[in-house]
């Protein structure tokens, strides 16, 4: 199996799992999230809404990543891509944070960086690096993988 599939199938199992076991799964990050006495009903709604969303991106990447061409695997890595480009783009709009401040004693900084944010610039890097060998890979070649 090529590199780029292998590093494509990797992003989309960490995608399809990450969200529900951060915001519900795992006891200290989901007091943070699904579990929050502080967060709002309407909150809670947008953290399940992104948890659905994440399973649904990741099946279907999944889905695109097992199927041979290069294209389809272009398809995976774009649809892969969606969920960490958007928690980037969250910290863009007025008002929002990686964490709420009763929990910054216990939030996990990578580099400077909330270890959320740290790990979707490592995902999107690897499906990047998917991208360009997909790209340079022949057609031909890419089919038959």
């Amino acid at each position: 199996m090529p590199l780029p599939r292998i590093l494509i199938i990797a992003v989309t199992a960490i995608t399809t799992v990450s969200a529900v076991l951060a915001d519900l799964v795992i006891p200290d990050l989901a007091a943070q999230h699904a579990f929050n006495p502080a967060w709002p009903p309407h909150a809670k709604f947008h953290d399940a809404q992104y948890m659905v969303m994440t399973v649904l991106l990741g099946l279907t990447g999944l889905t695109l990543a097992l199927r041979p061409g290069r294209t389809t695997l272009l398809h995976a890595a774009a649809i892969l891509a969606t969920p960490w480009l958007g928690m980037i783009g969250a910290l863009l709009f007025p008002a929002t944070a990686t964490y709420d401040p009763e929990f910054a004693d216990r939030t996990v900084f990578v580099l400077g960086l909330h270890g959320q944010v740290f790990m979707a610039i490592i995902l999107l890097l690897a499906l990047l690096v998917a991208t360009a060998a997909t790209l340079r890979m022949p057609a031909v070649s890419a089919t038959r993988s």
